[in-house]
Order: structure tokens, then sequence, then C-alpha cells
């Protein structure tokens, strides 16, 4: 009745709050009043009134535009961890050069709730300087990625939203030599029914094969030409005149140069290689320098050539790439160095325009350090392989957008390769236990040993490594996201917390909240690790009465409700309220915080020392919202004996978080799966129902090989197990 009453009191306090909240769309127009011109450019004195066409705002000296003033979300997706847009006000002025920028609003749960704001702003504020032609030339990686930890998705979010939304802004005004892209010119289109075959020299005379060559003379003078006395020093060997490197350079995937430089078999399995969408070209080389670099290895990065178009670059991996045995034109030159690599569909290369390969020369200037210096190879692909001029097609600025944010993702997914694969393989070993329940738990002491393994990987690789603590904060924001617009981008942003939540999802049908809280929370791990030291040193443990534990088990609902209604008002709110979960403390942030924080985290922790698993079993909101849904599971994995809770109360007793009934039923809303209870169904020393069975063995002194001990034989009264209720 008490908890009936306090969740209608909640919901009808936080309808009035909603009711009383009135929205308002964010705009650069509600953010310049909180800005000083001088915070965007040093001597500004005004902004001036924001354009009509394009949501820039003229930042003033003298009555003179110096500047533009734009916010990041007017131009590209700024969606963050939240699940909500990261505003940033930045400006650029006529060279395209970003001369400040001031982090304006955010709800980013791991910034408000664990990383001071303060290093934020400082982090977004050193975007000041950027040079967006540079980014623009290099598809934006023009520069170093500064990444906080624990809040590496935000950064990554940010620096993206800066790149491509100053070009969108100089493109739009034309700085710094910038011209906007021809979405809506003429299009062409590569005529792919063109496969007759030619020579070397016709190849090459008609420009179907680019080449770039360097001798050894000019790579030193563009050394000396940088004034860095360390490489000047280290000249290249050899006379002047000797060739450095001669690079060739074809696009292969058109059928005509790919049928005349590959030959009819060696095209037939590039064709195959390639997918829908895919391109590629064939990079020939000789001389004293590799293109490939002799540092490489397999499943590595060719680090010394880069593919350039527009905006968009791109770098190959060892499985974008195939060797070339020989060049089947006539009159072809011999190269040492033959190799075909594949330019990926999502790359977005238009063969039918210019585009470049760029060359990495490097000269080491210490023990360990290098500098370097690029040369461009040029490629247009010749007319007479591109169709005639078709109408103008309008391209969707929405598409690019969505196409952007898939690239966004894809990088931090494939940057956390190793990450994905422990934590993969932590999920196949958690379900074949599950599954194998009763052979795991069938040695008490190996099973204990493999639970603490388990758990200690659960803390230092999913928590402290990854930081990939699942919070209540993640429910709050999916619910955002369902009454906003629901966008998958926000929630690919993390992978090991994603690929988590898809694991509990599909756990809660099988075996409840248990697969979560008892395995996998980092958190949860801390705790009962901690507990089991404390028991190590003999620190009296107590047993709540099962009245009182019984009643403190709604607290954690209570909880959960009082957020998530919460969240419905204000979601930074509920982020700050949520602190009741330890989580960014002490496993995010590794008590790295404000000394309140540390205090609570440690309060918890402490009084888990005596009570095991305190938090888990009375606090924890997540846990509460795991156990509502946990309601639907499927099966019920846990064996019982009819004699369980009468009269035996051994795994009662023996409950870490007493989630067994005197009368023997399993609480499934509390039970965190440890299988302390299994490893107790077998015991030949504990379980009143396995000892009678041995003592029966013994007395008749036959051997029953069929069944298990633990198992109680087809005639026995106790064969009829109870289940999970």
């Amino acid at each position: 009745m008490v908890v009936s009453r306090a969740i209608h009191f909640l919901l009808a306090f936080f309808l009035s709050c909603l009711m009383a909240i009135s929205a308002h769309a964010d705009s650069l127009a509600s953010f310049l009043p909180e800005l000083e011109p001088a915070d965007l450019i040093p001597g500004a004195e005004a902004f001036g009134p924001i354009r009509k066409d394009i949501p820039v705002a003229p930042i003033l000296k003298g009555g003179k535009t110096i500047a533009w003033a734009f916010l990041t979300s007017d131009f590209v997706g700024t969606t963050g961890y939240s699940g909500k847009p990261i505003h940033v006000v930045a400006a650029i002025d006529n060279d395209a050069v970003l001369t400040g920028v001031k982090l304006v609003k955010h709800s980013e749960p791991i910034v408000l709730i664990g990383i001071p704001n303060a290093r934020m702003v400082e982090l977004t504020e050193g975007y000041a300087g950027l040079d967006l032609r540079i980014e623009a030339e290099t598809g934006g990686e023009g520069h170093d990625l500064d990444i906080i930890s624990g809040a590496t998705v935000t950064i990554m979010v940010i620096d993206d939203s800066l790149v491509r939304g100053g070009i969108k802004v100089a493109r739009a005004l034309g700085l710094g030599g910038l011209s906007p892209l021809q979405a809506d010119g003429p299009k062409r289109d590569v005529d792919m029914a063109q496969d007759a075959t030619y020579d070397w020299t016709t190849l090459s005379g008609d420009g179907s094969v680019r080449r770039l060559t360097l001798d050894v003379g000019q790579v030193n003078a563009a050394f000396e030409a940088t004034g860095d006395q360390r490489a000047i020093r280290r000249r290249e060997r050899g006379a002047p005149d000797d060739t450095f490197i001669d690079m060739h350079l074809a696009l292969v995937s058109v059928p005509s140069i790919g049928k005349s430089l590959l030959g009819e078999a060696e095209y037939q399995n590039l064709t195959e290689w390639l997918g829908e969408g895919e391109q590629a070209i064939l990079v020939l080389g000789r001389g004293a320098y590799s293109f490939k670099g002799s540092g490489y290895v397999r499943g590595g990065i060719f680090d010394r050539i880069q593919l350039i178009q527009g905006d968009n670059s791109v770098r190959f991996f060892d499985k974008q790439q195939e060797r070339l045995g020989r060049v089947a034109a006539a009159n072809a030159p011999s190269f040492t160095e033959l190799d075909i690599f594949k330019i990926p569909a999502e790359a977005e290369f238009d063969p039918a325009e210019p585009f470049r390969l760029q060359l990495l020369v490097q000269r080491a200037v210490g023990a360990v350090e290098k500098t370097f210096l690029t040369f461009d190879l040029g490629y247009k692909l010749p007319e007479q392989y591109l169709l005639p001029v078709v109408a103008p097609t309008v391209v969707d600025d929405a598409t690019g957008e969505a196409a952007a944010k898939a690239a966004l993702w894809k990088r931090i997914w494939k940057d956390r390769t190793v990450e994905i694969a422990g934590l993969g393989v932590m999920l196949l070993i958690l379900t074949a236990t599950f599954f194998f329940q009763f052979h795991a738990t069938m040695n008490a002491r190996v099973f204990y040993w493999f639970r603490i393994g388990y758990l200690t990987m659960t803390l230092f690789f999913i928590g402290w490594y990854a930081n990939a603590q699942l919070s209540v904060v993640n429910l709050m924001a999916l619910a955002g996201s369902l009454r906003t617009g629901f966008s998958w981008d926000a929630f690919l942003l993390d992978p090991l917390v994603f690929i988590q939540w898809f694991a509990v999802a599909a756990a809660l049908l099988f075996w409840g909240r248990g697969a979560y809280c008892g395995w996998l929370c980092p958190f949860g791990a801390l705790q009962e690790l901690t507990n089991k030291i404390a028991r190590a040193f003999r620190v009296p443990q107590w047993t709540l009465p099962w009245g009182l534990n019984e009643r403190l088990w709604p607290a954690k609902y209570m909880i959960f409700l009082g957020l998530f209604g919460l969240s419905f008002v204000s979601i930074p709110l509920a982020e700050k309220y949520a602190e009741i979960e330890p989580f960014k403390t002490a496993i995010i942030l590794k008590f790295m915080r404000d000394w309140p924080f540390v205090v609570f985290a440690l309060a918890l922790l402490g009084i888990g020392l005596f009570v095991e698993r305190f938090y888990c079993r009375y606090l924890c909101p997540l846990g509460g919202a795991l156990a509502i849904p946990a309601r639907m599971r499927m099966f019920d994995w846990l064996r019982r004996y009819k004699d369980c809770g009468t009269p035996c109360q051994t795994c009662a007793n023996e409950c870490p978080v007493q989630a067994i009934h005197p009368t023997g039923e399993i609480n499934p809303n509390e039970c965190v799966t440890c299988l302390h209870c299994q490893v107790l169904y077998q015991s030949e020393d504990k379980c009143p129902v396995v000892i009678r069975q041995l003592k029966r063995r013994a007395k008749t002194g036959s051997v029953d090989l069929k069944t298990p001990l633990g198992q109680p034989p087809a005639n026995h009264p106790n064969a009829k197990p109870k289940t999970v209720s």
C-alpha cells in the first residue's frame, strides 16, 4: 500500500512538472546573447544579424566583418552519447581558420556526472586555430585527436561536428578558397561497356596510367626547404639523379584499363573480389623508396599512401590489398612493387571525378622520431572512358549526413576491435556456463575460482579498462530517444555498451537479470570481490532478518521509477540524481573525483564488506529496471529438490544475496544467478538429498552409474525438482 501511494504521488508530481515546462528550440540566435564577440575572435566588438540564407552571423570590428559565427548543429548531426545534440558555437575567418570555439550546451551523462565540465570546455576551445583547408584536403585527418578517458564518444562527436560543419560553412561562404561542392552540376558516369585493350605506350600516353617520379636530388631539396636541420643532415644516399621512386597509378576497375593492365584472368578475379559500389586502383613502384613501407605487416595499414578525393580520404588496410604478378600490357616496364588496392563503397568514391594518391616520404631524425613530406600523384579518368553528360541530379543532404554519421560509428567500432573481441569471448564463456551449469558447478572449488577469475575480468577489463559499465542513464536516454525520434546512431557510438545491452536483452528472456547483475556488472564484481577479501580477513558478516530483507527490496524499484519519471521532465536533471549509482565514481573515473562522490562510493563498498552486495540488493535502480522485464523469462534453469525449504534451509542460509525464501522458492527478481545453490545441489557434504543417496548406495553396496550424485534416481521420492517460482 505504501509503495503504491508513493508511485501515484511520483507520477502526479512529474505530470504536473511536464505541464509547467515550455520547450524552446536551440539555435544560433538563442546562444549568441550568452557570448561575447571577443570570446570567438580577439578584438571583435559585435555580432551582426544572422543571415537568412545560411544560419551564420557576421562578427564585426569597426563595422567590418572579420569572421563568421555558426552553430555546429545547424550544419551537421551532433547527437552524442545522451541521444541529444552537443551544441558548439565556432567562429571562422576569411582564411577558413577557426578563430574561436565555445561549448554552449550538452546533455552528455559521462560529462555531467563524471568528468569536470571545465575539462570539456578546455578541450573544445583548443580547436581554435584549426585550418579547415587542410582538413578539406586530408579528409578530416589533418590534426591529432585529443581523447579524454571516459568520454571518447563525446570527443569524437565534437571533433567530427567541428570539422565537417566548419568545412560546410567555409564552402557555403567561399572562405579560404574552398568552393562549394558541385552537388547539382553535371554527373558523369564510367562507360563500363568499353573493354578494348591497349599497350603500355597508349595507356601512359592518354592518361590512363599516371606517373610520379622523384629522384634523390629532388627529395633532398624538399627536406632542405623545410629548414629542419636534423632532416637536412640525414640526406638520401646516392647521386642526385638516382631514382628515389618511380610510381604509377591506374584505375583498374574500369574494364578497358583493367583488362589491358591485368589481363583477362586477373581482371575476372578483380570483379569477383570487388563488391557493389567498390572500385580498385593499381599502384606500381620501383626505386629506392617503397610506397608500401618496409615495416608493413599483415593485419596492418599502408601508412605511406592515401587516396584523397574532395573532402574524403581513404587509407588502405591489408584486406584491401592484393599483389599482382606482372603487368599484362605490352611494352610495360618492370616494377618491384605491383599492388591492387580496393576502395570501399563507404568511401563514396566517384571514379568519374579527379582524385589524387598522396605519397608520404619519411626521414628518421632520431632514434625513434621521424619527419615527413608529402607528394601528390593526381589522376583524372580520360574522357574516352566516360559517358556523355547526363541531367543534373539533386543530392539529398540528409542522405549525406546519414552516411557521415554511419562513418563515425564505424570508425569507433574499428578502433575498438580488440575490446569487442574480448567482450565477445566473455559472453560466449558465460553463455556456455549457463547452458551447462550442472557440469560447471560439479566441482565446488573449481567453480569458485572460475567465478573469482570471471569477476576479476569483469572489473578490470569491462570496467576499469573499457569503461563499459551499464547504467540506468542508458535506459533514460533510450526512453528520451523513443519520444523524440529514435535513431540507432547515438547508441552505436559506444560498441561495448551496445553489445552488452543486446546480450542483456537476450539474457532476460532466458535467465533473468542475474546474467548481468551477477556476472557482467563491474561494480557488482567490485562489491563481491571486496567482500571475499573481507571474509578472508574474518570480517564479521551480517545476515539481515528475513522480514527486514524482504521489506528493503522495493527501495530499488522506487528509486528507478523516480528517476525514470524525472527523465520525462528533464534528462539532465535525472542524470544528476542518478548519482545514486556510484558507477561513474568507482568504475569510469576510478575514484578520481571530488571527495563527496568518493566518500559515497566507499561507504557503499564499506557496507558491502559486512552485507554482501548491499547496494545491488537494495539500492541499485538498474537492477530494479532489469528485474521488471525479467519476469517474462521463458525457462526455469535452477534445479531444486522437494526437500528445499521443507525442511532443508541450507541454500536459503547460504545464498549470498538472500534471494531464497524460507519456503525454498527462489525469487527471480532478487537472484543474481551466482549458481551457488547449484553447487550445493550436488554437494556431498551439505545437501541432505545427496548425503542420503550416498548412504543408501553405501548400505546396499550398489553403484548407480546412470545417476550422477546430486540428481536423484527416477524412483526417488525427490525426483520431481522444484523450479524457480
